[in-house]
């Protein structure tokens, strides 16, 4: 029953259904309409123009060579989205950012959409790891680990990665078996493997959840770890007393450039400082991090839906078929607007989780991770939808669209996968029993 629930509200049940309200919306988006600042006030509209601009002019054309190429993020691209303040806007202003009062969510989300509709891998998702952490080192940290880790986060100065994934632990964070043992000195040495730790080559700390006690999530405890940054696809980071830390990309179909890590650590020690909030009290830090993650890749899902709606209106109103403009057609307008109504809907959804996050305690995670599953879904549906619209050209590697859409892939599956959302976390949070 609830996962039934979960595929009608991602639109499974009448995916091509037809509707003239599509083709109204349509026809708004091909006379140059948009939806994407409806009930935005002034500040947050000059916000996404500032950030469009440095978008599509720094980010953008260096999109399809970081995918193809499988480059790294360039440094100019790091330090542009540092110089606009965008990886402190979690952070108060006593630590460097310019967080004062309750988060602005909605900035947060226009930030991730613009820099997503570039390129999602070298632009949008810059921002998650460090909104994860910041948000544990914020519930959990002490006042110097606060004041040692959260300034060189908000100036882009340490990058961030999150290493909790294992082989046999994905979206079952409470099985993680990656174990940190206390030592005499009040140190902690790790031994185990993570999985899918993205960034994790470049990134000076690691946000790492171990476990350091008995079974289940009460025996996880979370570190931060301090490590040089390397670039490339492998790295090993060999500490003075014979510790040990060695990354390996993992290929992947989309999401390049981040690269994407197999962690194996063996005897790597970390200092007493390094362990957040007490010992077993990690799981529950981890998930406040993870609710920022999932509404961010809400926000991520939102700007490649932005970009591939954006280039379909482009190409169907100068590409002709069977003698007329393929915007005339009413398919194609109904496409459009079934594109269009999903991204807005996506978007206003990720906006109000956002509001409601902002408040504080436990009010908004549930929306959060709702957000995340309906935007991650409909970003596939989109992109398909795009690529169906360039026909062949579609389907080549030389087309942007390509790239969202095998980009948009991968959505549905990191932050919690979206079979674990909507049976563990939305439907529990609806009163449904998970194996109704």
């Amino acid at each position: 029953m609830a996962w039934a629930i979960a595929q009608g509200a991602a639109g499974d049940t009448d995916a091509e259904s037809y509707s003239p309200a599509f083709l109204e919306v349509g026809d708004l988006l091909l006379e140059g309409r948009g939806v994407e600042d409806v009930g935005a006030d002034e500040e947050h509209r000059l916000l996404r123009r500032t950030l469009r601009d440095f978008a599509q002019s720094k980010v953008a054309p260096r999109a399809q060579e970081i995918h193809r190429q499988d480059l790294d993020v360039p440094d100019e691209i790091i330090r542009g989205v540092a110089e606009l303040g965008l990886f402190g806007l979690s952070i108060p202003e006593e630590f460097g950012g310019s967080l004062s009062g309750r988060p602005d969510n909605v900035a947060m989300l226009i930030a991730t959409e613009e820099l997503s509709a570039a390129s999602l891998a070298a632009g949008g998702s810059l921002m998650t790891r460090p909104e994860i952490l910041v948000r544990a080192l914020l519930s959990g940290a002490t006042e110097d680990q606060k004041r040692r880790w959260l300034p060189g986060i908000a100036t882009g100065e340490n990058l961030v990665a999150v290493a909790v994934t294992e082989p046999d632990a994905g979206s079952d964070v409470s099985a993680v078996k990656c174990r940190a043992e206390r030592r005499a000195d009040g140190s902690w040495m790790v031994n185990g493997a993570k999985l899918w730790c993205t960034f994790a080559g470049r990134a000076q700390l690691l946000m790492l959840l171990c476990r350091t006690g008995g079974p289940g999530h009460r025996g996880l405890s979370l570190f931060v770890a301090e490590k040089p940054s390397y670039p490339g696809h492998e790295f090993e980071h060999r500490q003075r007393g014979g510790g040990r830390l060695r990354g390996r990309a993992i290929p992947t179909l989309g999401y390049r450039g981040l690269h994407t890590f197999e962690l194996e650590f063996d005897g790597y020690v970390l200092p007493a400082t390094a362990l957040i909030g007490e010992e077993g009290r990690g799981f529950y830090l981890q998930m406040e991090g993870f609710a920022a993650g999932r509404l961010q890749t809400a926000g991520r899902a939102v700007g490649v839906m932005q970009a591939a709606v954006r280039d379909a209106l482009a190409y169907t109103r100068e590409r002709s078929l069977f003698g007329k403009r393929l915007a005339k057609h009413e398919l194609t307008r109904h496409t459009l607007g079934r594109m269009g109504t999903r991204l807005h809907a996506a978007r206003q959804l990720s906006y109000q989780a956002g509001l409601l996050l902002a408040a504080g305690g436990q009010e908004g995670q549930m929306e959060a991770s709702l957000a995340k599953l309906y935007a991650s879904r409909m970003a596939e549906y989109v992109t398909r939808d795009a690529v169906q619209l360039f026909g062949g050209m579609g389907y080549a590697e030389e087309t942007d669209v390509s790239r969202y859409f095998l980009d948009a892939r991968v959505l549905a599956i990191f932050e919690g996968a979206e079979e674990v959302l909507a049976l563990r976390v939305i439907a529990k949070e609806l009163g449904v029993p998970h194996d109704a």
